[in-house]
C-alpha cells in the first residue's frame, strides 16, 4: 500500500520530529487557559483576551519573517523555532516554581509561541514540497495528519492526570523538552540544503504571497473558507473552557477526556482520505468533507452537566473531528500543488498570518460576546455562522496545478 512505503531517511526524521513535538503539545492541551483559570483565577473575558492577543501579536511579529525564510535554508529556521519555542515555554514553569508567574507572562510566552509557530510551519511545507515527490505529497500529509490525532488521543488524557498528580504547569515543561527533541531531530536529517537565491525585493515582500493567494480562482475561495472556519472552531474553545471547569464542574481530566477521545475519528480521517481521493477525486472528497466539518459545532451550545453533557461533547468533536482530519491533508496536498516552489513560505506565512489575526480577533470579539450575552448564546451563535461557511468553498475543480520553473525538476535537485 501507498501509505507503507518508506519516504526515505529525511523524511523518516521530520516525521520523528513531527511526532515527539505533536505529543508535547497534546499533553499540554489547553494549558494556558487552564493555568489562567486555575492558577490566576482569570475569567472568561481575560481567558479570552489571553488567546487572542498572543495569537494577534504573533502574528504581527510573524509578519516580516516570512520573507526572510523565503531565501534562506529551512532545516536551520526550523531547528531555531523549536529552540525559541523550548525556552519561551521553559520560562512558564521557572517562574510558577519561584511563585513569581503573572498573566502578563503567560501573555508573552503565548505570543512568542505564536510567532515561532507561524514561521516553523511556513518553512517546514517548503522544507517537505523539497522532500518527497510531487506524487508522495498526499501520502506524507496524511502521516502528518494520523500523527497528531494520535498524540490527541493519547495526550490530553495523560497530561490532565499529570496536572492532578504533580500540578498545572507540568504539562507545558514537557511541551518544552519535546521542542528540544524536535530539533535534535530535524538536525538529524543531514545537511545538503541549497541555499535558495533571493529574487530582488519585489519579491521578498509578504504581500507576495496575499497576491498569488487572492489571484488564484481556486485558492481564494479555500482561503476565505478556512481561514472563517478555523476561526469559529476556535473561538468558543476559551468560553467551553470557562463553561465546563466552572458553572459545569466537570474536573481537568474530564475536560481532557471531553477532547481526546473523539481523536480516535481523527486517527480514521486521515486514514481514509487518500483512499477516497483516489476513489472519488480530490475536489469531490475537498468539498464534502469541507461542508461536513461545520455542521457539528452548534451542539456544544447546548452541553450541560454531568454524563450527558461529556457525551454531547464528544460526539460534537468526534463530528467535526474526523471530518476535518479527511479535510486537513487533501486540503494542505492542494495548496502545495497549487503553489510555486519559490512562493510556498511566503504563500504560506500569509495564510496563517491571515488566519491567526481573524481567529485573536474574533476571540476578543466572541469573549465580549460572552460578558453581554452569556456562554451558551456566544457558544450557539458561532455554531450558527459556521453553517454558512461552506458557501465559501470552490465550485469547481482546478484545471491543474501551477508548475514554476522549480516544480519541473526532480524533487531531489533541491533535497536537503
Amino acid at each position: 500500500m501507498d501509505g507503507r512505503r518508506s519516504l526515505g531517511r529525511r523524511f523518516g526524521w521530520l516525521w520523528a520530529a513531527y511526532a515527539v513535538s505533536a505529543l508535547g503539545t497534546s499533553l499540554s492541551f489547553g494549558a494556558f487557559p487552564l493555568i489562567a483559570v486555575l492558577v490566576l483565577h482569570a475569567g472568561p473575558a481575560a481567558v479570552s483576551a489571553l488567546a487572542a492577543s498572543g495569537l494577534a501579536v504573533g502574528a504581527a511579529v510573524a509578519v516580516p519573517l516570512g520573507p526572510w525564510v523565503e531565501f534562506r535554508r529551512k532545516r536551520p529556521v526550523m531547528v531555531a523555532m523549536d529552540l525559541v519555542r523550548f525556552a519561551a515555554l521553559l520560562s512558564v514553569p521557572a517562574a510558577y516554581g519561584l511563585g513569581a508567574l503573572t498573566f502578563v507572562q503567560l501573555l508573552a510566552v503565548s505570543v512568542v509561541v505564536a510567532a515561532a509557530d507561524i514561521t516553523f510551519s511556513a518553512a517546514s511545507g517548503a522544507f517537505l514540497k523539497s522532500l518527497v515527490d510531487r506524487d508522495d505529497l498526499l501520502v506524507a500529509n496524511g502521516r502528518f495528519e494520523a500523527t497528531n490525532w494520535t498524540t490527541i488521543v493519547i495526550g490530553p488524557p495523560l497530561g490532565g492526570a499529570a496536572i492532578g498528580v504533580f500540578g498545572p504547569v507540568t504539562t507545558l515543561l514537557a511541551d518544552a523538552v519535546s521542542y528540544l527533541l524536535s530539533a535534535l531531530g530535524i538536525r538529524a536529517i543531514g545537511s545538503g540544503e541549497a541555499r535558495p537565491e533571493p529574487a530582488g525585493a519585489a519579491k521578498g515582500a509578504l504581500l507576495e504571497g496575499w497576491r498569488h493567494i487572492l489571484a488564484s480562482p481556486v485558492l481564494r475561495p479555500l482561503f476565505f473558507n478556512t481561514v472563517l472556519v478555523n476561526a469559529l472552531i476556535m473561538v468558543p474553545v476559551p468560553l467551553l473552557t470557562v463553561l465546563m471547569l466552572g458553572p459545569l464542574g466537570f474536573a481537568p481530566w474530564q475536560y481532557a477526556l471531553a477532547f481526546s477521545v473523539p481523536c480516535l475519528g481523527g486517527l480514521l480521517g486521515s486514514r481514509i482520505a487518500r483512499p477516497l481521493v483516489t476513489r472519488y477525486g480530490q475536489h469531490r472528497v475537498l468539498i464534502t468533507s469541507g461542508v461536513l466539518r461545520a455542521c457539528w459545532p452548534l451542539g456544544l451550545a447546548f452541553v450541560g452537566p454531568g454524563t450527558a453533557g461529556l457525551l454531547l461533547v464528544m460526539t460534537v468533536e468526534l463530528g467535526v473531528i474526523t471530518s476535518c482530519a479527511v479535510f486537513n491533508p487533501v486540503f494542505s496536498t492542494h495548496r502545495l500543488e497549487m503553489t510555486p516552489t519559490d512562493r510556498v513560505v511566503r504563500t504560506l506565512s500569509a495564510w496563517s498570518v491571515t488566519g491567526k489575526l481573524t481567529t485573536a480577533a474574533l476571540t476578543a470579539l466572541w469573549g465580549l460576546l460572552a460578558t453581554l450575552t452569556g456562554t451558551r448564546a456566544a457558544i450557539a451563535l458561532a455554531g450558527l455562522l459556521l453553517l454558512a461557511t461552506p458557501l465559501l468553498l470552490p465550485r469547481r475543480a482546478a484545471a491543474g496545478p501551477d508548475v514554476s520553473r522549480d516544480d519541473a525538476l526532480p524533487s531531489s535537485a533541491g533535497s536537503p
